[in-house]
């Protein structure tokens, strides 16, 4: 079982995400933005973050540049509605392992995360 941290300041999409990985028996623990996701990372690292791009405050871009700092070893699948190449390869850049979109398939989630965390 690992432990996974949802940040996204959407109440729905943490709910789809946590039934989601829940089902794998998975633990979760959420953050509703940036900055309250990073001070989770900081007091109790996760085994992986499933991370929005697009939130007030800290954006999901500058949370994965300070994770790329503080904390890279720990894998980030970002979600977002924004299907762009460049948004893409501007997450890879800055160390997420998966891009996917927010209105995914939730089996391709599923086997994401799987494949992250070596499962």
């Amino acid at each position: 079982m690992a432990r996974i941290l949802l940040i996204d300041d959407s109440a729905l999409a943490r709910k789809r995400c946590r039934q989601e990985i829940e089902a794998d028996g998975h633990e979760i623990f959420e953050a509703s933005d940036g900055t309250a996701g990073l001070e989770l990372v900081d007091r109790n690292i996760p085994d992986l973050i499933v991370l929005d791009l697009l939130m007030p405050g800290e954006t999901g871009t500058s949370v994965l540049e300070t994770l790329q700092i503080k904390h890279p070893s720990i894998p980030v699948i970002v979600l977002t509605a924004d299907v762009q190449c460049e948004t893409r390869e501007g997450c890879l850049r800055r160390g997420a392992k998966a891009v996917l979109n927010k209105f995914r398939d939730p089996d391709q989630f599923k086997q994401t995360v799987r494949e992250i965390l070596g499962e």
